[in-house]
């Protein structure tokens, strides 16, 4: 009977996995394909957000860090890449490189001083600090002040493909997400991701374990603001302007909301609610209905109705167990 059983589990796994496989490649193929049916500017922003809301689940959904402060990763990494690209003429890749590193370095010194504290005085903390942010963005004289960085040019990936091809710049963008989503998806499914899920659930009994809580904290924030700065260099170089827009308060509220929506503490949560957001926004930017009221009654229905989001629903359902739940 064990013999029996055992057997079952072995062969289940290989077919879950082989599920899961067989999803990726077609969702890698609609991708690609998405171009030749769907505007690519807006798939493009939706890539950027869902790898921002992908970056912010890095620290929320997977370390228990609520950030009230994440536009200043974002924005900071979109000024540093516009003003590279067009300032000092590098290359897309290096620009976005640039600004990822700059929002880095600006997690290592904000996360120092967050993590001293806990809570809603972590997320304060963030909010203050990224407030500072936004009006050192206003009034830098080469941020452009409210006029922000304009005429960005994409220019030629590698030296050699013309990113002014929106065909090319989606692929760019499209590559650089993949490779970006595989980053946190190896973090997470690490001993380190391991640790961090621990901290989430029980901070104290993982102090006693003999874990430097604060330094895997720390770790998590300043990863999370380099790939939210990634995802701010790309938006920069596709809408080709980095704006005051970019570092506000109501563009970490966005983040957040992305992320509740699709469900925290899933790898395609974040994502899902990126693309949710941001379609309603591109279809409602037309109208005289204000989106803010519609996105305000999504959030409401969201938490009352799907408080595991709507992946985290749908993964605790039947059909979600079937392919081994969030495993994946």
């Amino acid at each position: 009977m064990t013999s029996l059983s055992a057997t079952g589990s072995s062969s289940a796994r290989p077919a879950s996995l082989g599920a899961k496989l067989a999803l990726l490649f077609v969702a890698i193929g609609l991708l690609v394909a998405a171009p030749f049916f769907f505007y690519p500017i807006f798939l493009m922003k939706i890539l950027c957000f869902a790898l921002f809301a992908a970056a912010f689940n890095l620290l929320l959904g997977y370390t228990g860090l609520l950030s009230f402060g994440h536009a200043a990763f974002f924005g900071s990494a979109a000024y540093v890449t516009a003003y590279t690209v067009k300032e000092w003429g590098l290359t897309p890749e290096l620009g976005v490189v640039v600004g990822a590193a700059a929002a880095a370095l600006l997690g290592l010194v904000i996360g120092a001083l967050a993590i001293r504290r806990q809570g809603i005085y972590f997320a304060m903390i963030t909010l203050a600090l990224s407030q500072m942010l936004f009006f050192f963005c206003l009034q830098a004289p080469f941020t452009g002040g409210e006029d922000g960085l304009q005429g960005v040019p994409r220019g030629r990936a590698l030296g050699l493909v013309d990113l002014a091809d929106p065909m090319a710049m989606y692929l760019f963008v499209l590559a650089i997400f993949l490779a970006a989503i595989f980053a946190i998806y190896r973090i997470v499914n690490s001993p380190f991701g391991t640790i961090l899920r621990s901290i989430r659930e029980n901070e104290n009994r993982a102090i006693s374990l003999g874990y430097s809580v604060s330094a895997y904290k720390l770790s998590a924030f300043v990863m999370s603001a380099a790939l939210a700065g990634v995802a701010g260099g790309m938006k920069a170089l596709v809408f080709q302007f980095a704006t005051l827009t970019d570092v506000t308060w109501q563009m970490s509220g966005e983040v957040i909301l992305m992320t509740l929506l699709g469900g925290i503490g899933t790898m395609l949560g974040p994502i899902v609610g990126a693309g949710l957001v941001v379609a309603i926004q591109n279809s409602l930017a037309t109208s005289a209905f204000p989106v803010t009221v519609i996105t305000g009654l999504i959030f409401m229905v969201c938490v009352l109705l799907f408080r595991r989001g709507l992946v985290g629903e749908l993964l605790a359902s039947r059909f979600g167990r079937r392919f081994g739940g969030e495993g994946g």
